[in-house]
């Protein structure tokens, strides 16, 4: 499924406007690069993110991640890559509230709002909540999915380098970078 131009501008309006009440200042060309991902999921609100790239070598990645209120970026892991191991990432909640999810022991009750489209492709559930200051590192190979919480949030990530065309997303739907219908 494609994103028309249209919410692409929408979203990067509000994007910035969360980056602001977070005390987040980007540059101009910032501004205008911040990447919407819709995952070809159509339907941005509830499967999406907002992110800038500030800095990715060969080395490490730094990236301000966007999410609106309840959205949700898709169940993924980063794959080891042309004998590389996988990304390894922290991330660190700068504003507003974070719910992680990652293998290891189910929480008995999820805080999150599973997307019910495709619930089933939410797999694990050890939950973390992160609060700005808070911070949480994730493994390579290791399957995580992550929602803004009532206000949204913007989360800092800091990792190895990032290879986000090679992520294996659980949900077979999901296209990393959909193409774009201009309006």
């Amino acid at each position: 499924m494609s994103i028309r131009r249209s919410e692409i501008r929408e979203a990067q309006r509000r994007t910035d406007e969360l980056f602001r009440k977070a005390g987040i200042v980007l540059t101009e060309e910032e501004r205008a690069g911040i990447e919407v991902a819709g995952f070809g999921l159509g339907e941005l609100e509830t499967e999406g993110l907002e992110l800038v790239t500030y800095v990715n070598t060969d080395r490490y990645c730094a990236k301000e991640l966007a999410l609106f209120p309840y959205q949700t970026c898709p169940e993924h892991l980063h794959p080891d890559v042309g004998g590389e191991t996988g990304k390894m990432e922290t991330f660190r909640c700068r504003w507003g509230l974070v719910y992680l999810y990652v293998e290891g022991e189910p929480a008995a009750d999820v805080k999150a709002r599973i997307p019910e489209r495709s619930a089933a492709h939410y797999t694990v559930r050890h939950e973390i909540v992160l609060t700005p200051g808070e911070q949480y590192t994730i493994p390579p190979n290791t399957k995580h999915w992550f929602q803004g919480g009532p206000e949204g949030a913007i989360v800092s990530e800091f990792s190895s380098t990032s290879r986000d065309e090679f992520d294996v997303f659980t949900d077979p739907a999901v296209v990393r970078i959909p193409p774009i219908i201009e309006d």
